[in-house]
C-alpha cells in the first residue's frame, strides 16, 4: 500500500508540472497566434494598397515568406499544447488507475 501511495504522490506532482506546462504553452501559443493575425492583417492591407484584386489577397498573402514563418510557428506551438494537455488526460488516468488499486487493496480484494 505503501508503494501505491509513494505513486499516487508522484502522478500528482506530475499532474501539476502538466499543467504548468500546458498554462506555459498556452501562452506561448496565443503569442503566436497573435503575431501571425497582425502580420497577415498588415500584409493584407500592404496588398490591397497595392491595387491586388481582392479574390487572390488571401493567397499571395499566405504564401508570403514571413507569414507562412508565422503560421508555421504558431501550428507547431498548437501541437505542442496538444500534446501537454494530452499528458494531462493520461497522468489523470494513471491516478484513477492507481486509486483503483488502493481502493481494491482496502477492500481486501
Amino acid at each position: 500500500m505503501q508503494d501505491l501511495n509513494i505513486e499516487m504522490n508522484k502522478l500528482r506532482n506530475e499532474l501539476n508540472l502538466a499543467i504548468e506546462f500546458a498554462k506555459k504553452r498556452g501562452q506561448e501559443l496565443a503569442k503566436a497566434e497573435r503575431d501571425y493575425r497582425i502580420a497577415l492583417a498588415k500584409k493584407i492591407l500592404i496588398e490591397r494598397d497595392n491595387k491586388v484584386p481582392v479574390t487572390i489577397i488571401s493567397d499571395i498573402c499566405r504564401g508570403d515568406t514571413e507569414i507562412a514563418e508565422l503560421k508555421f510557428n504558431r501550428d507547431a506551438l498548437e501541437v505542442l499544447y496538444k500534446s501537454a494537455g494530452e499528458r494531462i488526460n493520461a497522468t489523470k488516468l494513471e491516478i484513477r488507475i492507481v486509486e483503483g488499486q488502493m481502493e481494491s487493496m482496502r477492500k481486501g480484494v
